[in-house]
């Protein structure tokens, strides 16, 4: 019996009990229809307005309006805000009432001690039993099936991958054995062995070896990603990595001259390409040689600055040296790390929250530094876009351990080059595969992971994200399916805990948690036949977008 099957036989009451509402006034009631799962816990009133809070939501109803806000997307307790809204006040005729009402929203934002403690687990065991026997109507919100499962071969044919030649899946990471934060296949050079990878991956942070994500269509260029090599002080190799590196552009070069041989009819079908002997290194092997031609150079995008790159060594990272890595060329970025991100998000947080003062907005708009931060991401992307559609070379990104920077680099630079990715289907396709499955720490990164009090490591580099697809959005109106409520919904639910999609800090931990079992996806929200979050102005015809300004002054 799995662990769905057994839950099934428990009733969601006895997991997530109701609980009754403490009321301030023997004649108030909840003053919001619940969710499934959805409890409240208490119901009061303020001086100007009656102030409900439950598991999921905090209820502010004034005389005029009426607040709800997801309390895990509450940031201060003093003065309650949110993402979404701005700086909310609410007056209490005393000062004990107040502070208990701080005391109230302090347990239910801090981090759960558990993961079950989260909305989401609730949400769907009630779903799952109030609506037992009735899928249909237990699909229109709670739908656990919408996961994507099988995008890698999908997304591997309609790239068009040479894997006869060029390029092979290999299963190493089974089970999430060598790399608990990657995915469980990944794409590589055809001759690379299982072992050249092991000992790669033990020369990579975090074990995050060079993996290829997207391959150009036309051009053949491919985009790979890893973690920073870990050089350290003493300036160690491995030629592996070398190996690796270098093979990712001739691999491109294989690809490349395998079309034309097929296009020139040197084989008569895909039976008679030449069989490619996987464990074992095919580096000097006469079909490779005959079928490469000079390969491009290959460009090393590296996010960080050339100075945060050598204090890396220190703590035993660092970055390629060129003298190793031959037909290679590095690039430093300057991107900003998560502790300057956060900082600047604070600000720009704490501004939109205050008076607007129209003579003084944009220079304090500019003083948060995030729209330079958004600038720099972009032309980051758009370096890359060029290097793959108009100079055909392969580029591979990293930062540091490759989870924060390297995903935002990568998925914009694919959403700019393949309208596929600009279409609710293809988008969910790219938040899955890049963010998702190559281990993101959403968990961290939000702060709904179990026990997650670390200050330090929160940080809305996936906001920040959305918040370029928007500016995109804006300069290209006619180019995405999606609106920006799409973008909203997927900003708040992020953080929200009403589905499962976002918990947890890779797809190991989802996995060994039983997530996607036990909760419900954002996807069932965000399908495209909801007619709300589509883009009226949509054409299907947009090609890559690698003529857009990235200038700060201009987004």
């Amino acid at each position: 019996m799995n662990i769905t099957q057994s839950l099934e036989c428990i009733q969601a009451n006895q997991i997530f009990p109701k609980k009754s509402p403490i009321l301030e006034e023997e004649d108030m009631q909840v003053p919001f229809p619940e969710l499934h799962g959805e409890f409240t816990e208490y119901v009061g009133r303020a001086e100007d307005a009656i102030i409900a809070m439950s598991n999921y939501r905090l209820h502010i109803k004034f005389k005029e309006s009426v607040v709800n806000v997801n309390v895990q997307l509450v940031y201060s307790y003093v003065s309650v805000g949110c993402f979404c809204l701005p700086l909310i006040r609410c007056q209490f005729s005393t000062f004990e009432q107040c502070q208990e009402w701080l005391k109230r929203l302090g347990v239910v934002v801090r981090p759960p001690s558990r993961l079950e403690d989260l909305f989401s687990f609730a949400f769907h065991a009630w779903c799952m039993e109030v609506y037992a026997g009735e899928k249909e109507q237990h699909g229109e919100l709670c739908r656990p099936g919408e996961h994507v499962t099988s995008w890698f071969k999908n997304e591997m044919e309609r790239m068009g991958f040479d894997t006869q030649n060029a390029w092979r899946i290999s299963d190493i990471n089974s089970k999430f054995r060598l790399c608990p934060s990657y995915p469980q296949q990944l794409l590589v050079p055809a001759w690379i062995t299982d072992k050249e990878l092991e000992n790669v991956a033990a020369f990579r942070s975090w074990k995050r070896f060079p993996a290829v994500v997207y391959r150009h269509q036309s051009t053949g260029a491919v985009i790979a990603r890893c973690g920073q090599p870990e050089v350290s002080w003493w300036g160690w190799r491995n030629a592996d990595d070398e190996h690796l590196v270098q093979s990712i552009a001739k691999a491109c070069a294989v690809d490349s001259s395998s079309r034309k041989h097929l296009l020139n009819g040197s084989y008569s079908n895909g039976a008679d390409l030449p069989d490619t002997d996987f464990e074992s290194s095919m580096t000097n092997s006469s079909e490779v040689e005959t079928l490469a031609t000079q390969p491009h150079k290959l460009l090393i995008l590296d996010a960080r600055s050339y100075a945060a790159a050598v204090a890396n060594r220190a703590k035993g990272g660092g970055c390629e040296c060129p003298e190793y890595y031959p037909n290679c060329e590095v690039v430093f970025m300057g991107m900003a790390n998560i502790h300057s991100i956060r900082k600047s998000f604070q600000s720009l947080r704490f501004l939109c929250t205050q008076m607007p003062d129209p003579a003084n907005w944009l220079s304090a708009l500019e003083s948060t530094k995030w729209l330079q931060h958004l600038s720099l991401l972009l032309k980051a992307a758009l370096l890359v876009v060029n290097a793959v559609d108009r100079d055909r070379r392969p580029v591979l990104v990293h930062c540091s351990d490759g989870w924060d920077r390297t995903p935002q680099i990568v998925a914009l630079s694919k959403l700019l080059l393949d309208p596929y990715y600009r279409t609710i289907e293809g988008f969910q396709v790219l938040v899955e595969t890049d963010w998702l499955d190559f281990g993101h720490k959403f968990a961290d990164r939000c702060g709904h992971g179990e026990n997650s009090e670390d200050l330090n490591e929160r940080c809305p580099v996936f906001l920040q994200w959305l918040d370029c697809v928007h500016q995109l959005q804006r300069q290209f109106p006619c180019s995405f399916e999606f609106n920006e409520a799409f973008l909203v919904k997927l900003v708040q639910h992020t953080y929200s805990c009403l589905f499962g999609t976002f918990l947890c800090n890779s797809g190991k931990e989802r996995e060994d948690r039983h997530v996607q079992e036990r909760t419900c996806s954002v996807w069932s929200q965000l399908r495209p036949a909801n007619r709300t979050l589509r883009n009226m102005l949509y054409s299907s015809h947009s090609e890559n977008l690698n003529e857009f300004s990235c200038d700060a002054d201009v987004v």
